[in-house]
């Protein structure tokens, strides 16, 4: 229906009901005193001489035709419509005041904004949020109800980078999709929102919309719907967003959040209104025209939408993960030259995009991987597909052929020949660690032998980058004291009561030919945090590698008082904190021995275990 009408037709209503009331009603067609009988006589009311008698008709029995008037109900007058409207103080806009307004806004002053309508029995509790319950592999839910609120906020307000390790990934977002309590002094809002950021900072966007969704929209502050549309766009989910966008009207008023509220028009049946909304964003030039473009083809898929929208990439520079989530929504490929050189962002999302083609999530695939974002059995699930697609060409193509050869070649030999093949080194001269998580399950079949030797610390390393430390420590005869196999296996044994030989620690220093020996570093630290080493050995070893594993600061402090008081959720958010990084030349042996030794203390040994040899694999 047309706005402006709205305005007139309340106007004309209000004349004519006036008109109504002044014409003469139609007379009267039944008979005489039928639909006018005679007043009953009051008993008090008793003519007088001076009293006027009514007259009487000529005739008995003769027709009348006195109009009868239809008495108003309530009163004699006729009834007003108020024309006030509160959100203009008591005004009718002007046509220049409607002109410039969008649907949204009409909505909002006529009172027509979506109302919450759930009912108080079916709205979701806010005492604990999450997605992951203690008895689903949780960590406790009243693990921080009792922390200090200023402390869980740093920890959460600073991850705001993937992190160096994939079972440190692994771990924090485990905790922060756990069902949890909020601290007593922080809203559970607010505890949700940050949670949510630092998954999508991780890269976790599916898990960051589904914490998202355990929240009422009515519940949403501006800081959880930022936080929510950044997920939803993460996942090329837009329409997700609907319901939140739809019932804050114009809280927002920037080009992404005009973009969102015309698709949401749209999918809720009002297609005009989208169309009108996207092309005012688009004239008044508050989202780029690629976009606005995109939006509409969007919109247009709902429904019976009509019109065609030709996507123009010419003198496009430049792509967003907004413009990124529009195009993988609706099919639009993007020009090769704008996929050149993209950031680790867009390999995140588009490994978990099931839009796009799997040789372009394959592409993306070592990348989540190597953060952990992938499983090993997803990586395999993808090149599977692959190799069953009769047609597909290219080296995604030759690895998932390499891949099917490492399982079913015909003896131990081609089996391992072809794993080495997918480990064959990039431009830097170094094994892609997500190549090592591809290979976990086929490096795990792979029978012990001496003539493997030299490919036993690869092997190990393949496992444990899945967690199979049973079939990693098959190989403890094979792989000699001292060598990188062995240091993995240190830490792969779940039982390693006895401390470790300071002679096999020399050993492997001797042979490290790492940057500033940092591998010898990580091993060092990770038996000092697991206990497994002397406190003399520690010093000594600790003097020859230059480190200072004892020096405080205030995160060392910090977490250790918190695996003081056994409390797993907040250890695995400071160890998380501590963890981010580009690579493993920004974690530091000091930071690898509290974060162990904490794990460790609060009972997440095998997480602690498991991050220490990849310390060791990746240092």
């Amino acid at each position: 229906m047309n706005r402006f009408a709205l305005f007139g037709g309340a106007a004309a209503l209000a004349l004519a009901s006036g008109l109504a009331f002044a014409q003469s009603a139609p007379e009267s067609l039944l008979p005489p005193g039928f639909d006018d009988p005679a007043p009953t006589p009051s008993p008090t009311a008793r003519p007088t001489a001076a009293s006027p008698q009514p007259a009487q008709p000529s005739q008995p029995g003769a027709p009348t035709s006195l109009p009868v008037i239809q008495p108003i109900p309530g009163g004699s007058q006729a009834p007003s419509i108020p024309l006030e409207i509160p959100a203009l103080g008591g005004k009718l806009p002007t046509l220049e005041e409607l002109e410039k307004m969008s649907t949204d806004e009409l909505d909002e002053l006529l009172g027509l904004k979506p109302k919450i309508d759930i009912p108080a029995g079916a709205r979701r509790s806010l005492e604990r949020t999450g997605v992951l319950a203690a008895s689903e592999g949780g960590l406790p839910a009243r693990s921080l109800a009792n922390q200090p609120a200023s402390l869980v906020r740093a920890a959460l307000t600073g991850a705001k980078r993937p992190l160096v390790s994939r079972w440190g990934h692994i771990l924090l977002r485990r905790a922060l999709a756990s069902r949890l309590e909020s601290p007593s002094q922080m809203d559970p809002v607010e505890f949700a929102a940050l949670r949510i950021e630092a998954l999508n900072a991780m890269g976790e966007f599916s898990v960051a919309r589904a914490v998202a969704q355990d929240i009422d929209t009515a519940n949403w502050t501006p800081k959880f719907t930022a936080a929510a549309l950044d997920a939803y766009v993460g996942t090329a989910d837009l329409v997700g967003a609907c319901p939140a966008v739809r019932l804050q009207g114009n809280r927002r008023e920037d080009g992404t959040w005009r973009l969102f509220q015309g698709i949401c028009n749209a999918y809720a049946g009002e297609g005009a209104r989208a169309k009108t909304d996207i092309e005012r964003v688009r004239y008044r030039g508050e989202a780029a025209n690629i976009d606005a473009l995109l939006a509409q083809r969007l919109a247009g898929a709902a429904g019976q939408g009509r019109g065609a929208v030709t996507i123009e990439w010419k003198g496009v520079d430049e792509i967003t993960p907004l413009r990124f989530a529009l195009a993988n929504a609706v099919g639009e490929p993007i020009p090769e030259g704008l996929m050149e050189e993209l950031g680790p962002y867009y390999d995140r999302v588009a490994a978990t995009a099931p839009m796009l083609s799997l040789p372009r999530r394959i592409a993306a695939s070592d990348t989540a991987a190597r953060e952990g974002i992938l499983s090993a059995a997803a990586l395999v699930d993808l090149y599977s597909q692959l190799y069953a697609e009769q047609e597909a060409e290219g080296p995604e193509v030759t690895r998932a052929s390499l891949l099917r050869q490492a399982y079913v070649g015909a003896d131990a030999a081609a089996r391992m020949d072809a794993i080495r093949q997918i480990w064959a080194p990039g431009a830097g001269g170094a094994i892609d660690y997500g190549r090592l998580v591809l290979t976990a399950f086929a490096a795990a079949r792979v029978e012990p032998n001496d003539a493997f030797e030299d490919d036993a610390g690869t092997l190990v390393a393949s496992m444990l980058a899945a967690g199979f430390e049973r079939d990693a420590l098959r190989w403890t005869e094979v792989a000699p004291q001292g060598s990188l196999a062995w240091a993995q296996l240190v830490f792969a044994n779940p039982r390693g009561t006895q401390a470790v030989s300071s002679g096999a620690i020399d050993d492997f220093i001797g042979d490290d030919s790492s940057s500033e020996q940092r591998k010898s570093q990580f091993l060092v630290a990770g038996l000092a945090g697991l206990g497994r080493i002397d406190q003399g050995d520690v010093s000594g070893f600790s003097k020859d590698l230059g480190m200072n594993l004892g020096a405080p600061t205030r995160w060392t402090r910090a977490i250790d008082a918190a695996a003081a008081v056994d409390n797993q959720a907040l250890v695995a958010l400071l160890a998380g904190l501590g963890m981010q990084g580009d690579g493993w030349d920004r974690m530091t042996a000091r930071h690898l021995f509290h974060i162990v030794s904490a794990l460790n203390r609060v009972g997440l040994s095998a997480e602690a275990r498991m991050i220490a040899a990849e310390a060791v694999a990746r240092g």
